[in-house]
């Protein structure tokens, strides 16, 4: 049971680039359909600011495997599991996300990762499959698209600017 909640646990924070906070507050009424796609809608955000933030498929059945096998109909999506697997109480701590990534990460032989890492990984993954900067910071809820730019390490380039070859330049 641990198992399936963590599983969902880590594909929300790098599928969807989730801050802790906002993962231990998701509920079964977040999630709905927009234009014939699965979301995390009205997502209370650093700041108080609300957005809305697409979910891959891949993120939307993990956390329909962890809410079918804990039987979880509404409320909070994660809760506590005890060591014998039974599901309680209706809602985890940010230190229990903490503790999931670091438990996994042991596994994987890596030494220092935190649940804000699996975020700036999300924002690098979609920048590297072709995402337009806007539409990252629009996923992540920055105010500032210069935040974004530091979650991706990426500068503009002057020397070989994205402007100069236009193709409109007159005769």
């Amino acid at each position: 049971m641990k198992g399936k909640r963590d599983r969902a646990i880590l594909a929300v924070l790098l599928g969807c680039g989730l801050r802790r906070r906002e993962l231990i507050d998701l509920t079964l009424d977040h999630i709905q359909r927009r234009e014939d796609h699965w979301a995390i809608v009205d997502l209370v955000g650093k700041g108080g600011h609300i957005r809305t933030v697409p979910m891959p498929d891949w993120v939307k059945q993990a956390i329909d495997h962890w809410l079918s096998a804990a039987e979880i109909a509404h409320g909070r999506i994660f809760r506590c599991v005890c060591r014998r697997g039974v599901v309680w109480g209706t809602k985890i701590s940010e230190k229990v996300v903490w503790y999931v990534v670091k438990e996994y990460a042991e596994r994987l032989g890596v030494s220092k990762l935190a649940p804000h890492d699996l975020r700036r990984s999300c924002a690098r993954f979609c920048h590297d499959s072709g995402g337009e900067l806007e539409q990252i910071q629009f996923l992540l809820g920055h105010v500032s698209v210069q935040t974004t730019e530091k979650y991706l390490g990426c500068k503009q380039r002057f020397r070989h600017a994205v402007n100069d070859q236009l193709g409109i330049e007159p005769y």
